[in-house]
C-alpha cells in the first residue's frame, strides 16, 4: 500500500515538472488556450481563490508599487543631492571672497553652522614640514599621543572620515564641545607648505556615520585647501 502511494506521488511530481516545463518553453499557451483563464484558480495564503488573470493583476501592482517606492526614493536623493550642491555652491562663493585668514575661519563657521547644522566647527593647520613632530609632540600624555597618533594615519590616508572620534580625539579637536558632538567629519587639507584638517562635529549620533559617502567632504577640502593658498595664514 506504501509502495503504491509513493509511486502516484512520483508520478505527480513527475507530471508537474513536465507540465511546468511545457509552459515556461511555451509562454503563449494561454493565447492559444483563453478559455482556460476563466477555469484556473490560484490559491491566496488566506485559503480563498482568485483567476489567474486576477491573480497576475495583483502581482503586476504589487511589482508597480514596488518600483514606484523605488522611484520616490531615488527622486528624494536626487533632490538632496541637488540642495547639497547649491549650498556648496554658495560656500565656494563666500570662500572666493575671503581675502585673509580670519575672514575664511569666520566663513566656514558661518556657512557649516547654518547652511549644513554643524554644531563644531575647527580649523587644524600646521606647518608640512612639522606636522609630524606636531603629532607626535605629546610623549608625556599617553591618551592626548593616541589620539594624534590616530591623526597621522588619517593625514597618511588623506581622504575624509566620518564616524565616532575616541574621547581624546574629540577633546583635541573641539575642546568645551567635546562633551556635546557624538559624531565627526574630518577632512584632510593641503596648500602651499600648509597641512591641517577640518573638523565639523555634530551632536547627532548618525549625523556623520561612518557608511556615509564623502563626495561633498573631498570637494569641501578642494575648496577650502585652494583658499589657503591665496590668504595669509598665521603661525604657519
Amino acid at each position: 500500500m506504501n509502495t503504491k502511494i509513493t509511486e502516484q506521488t512520483n508520478d505527480a511530481l513527475e507530471l508537474d515538472q513536465t507540465v511546468a516545463a511545457y509552459l515556461a518553453g511555451n509562454p503563449d499557451f494561454f493565447e492559444r488556450h483563453v478559455e482556460l483563464l476563466t477555469e484556473l484558480r490560484v490559491p491566496h495564503a488566506s485559503g480563498s481563490a482568485v483567476s489567474l488573470i486576477e491573480y497576475q493583476v495583483n502581482t503586476l501592482r504589487k511589482q508597480v508599487r514596488q518600483y514606484r517606492n523605488q522611484l520616490e526614493g531615488l527622486i528624494a536623493v536626487a533632490r538632496d543631492n541637488d540642495a547639497l550642491n547649491g549650498r556648496l555652491h554658495r560656500l565656494t562663493l563666500a570662500l572666493i571672497d575671503a581675502a585673509t585668514f580670519d575672514e575664511l575661519l569666520n566663513t566656514l563657521q558661518d556657512e557649516l553652522h547654518d547652511e549644513f547644522q554643524a554644531d563644531a566647527v575647527e580649523l587644524r593647520l600646521f606647518s608640512s614640514d612639522d606636522v609630524m613632530r606636531q603629532l607626535e609632540s605629546a610623549d608625556h600624555l599617553e591618551a592626548e599621543k593616541s589620539a594624534l597618533s590616530a591623526f597621522r594615519d588619517f593625514f597618511d590616508k588623506g581622504q575624509p572620515v566620518c564616524g565616532h572620534l575616541q574621547r581624546p580625539q574629540l577633546e583635541y579637536l573641539f575642546g568645551p564641545q567635546a562633551e556635546d558632538t557624538r559624531s565627526a567629519a574630518l577632512i584632510p587639507l593641503r596648500a602651499e607648505g600648509v597641512m591641517g584638517m577640518l573638523a565639523i562635529g555634530s551632536r547627532n549620533a548618525e549625523r556623520f556615520h561612518p557608511t556615509k559617502g564623502t563626495e561633498f567632504l573631498v570637494r569641501l577640502g578642494e575648496v577650502v585647501s585652494r583658499t589657503l593658498e591665496v590668504v595669509s595664514v598665521p603661525g604657519v
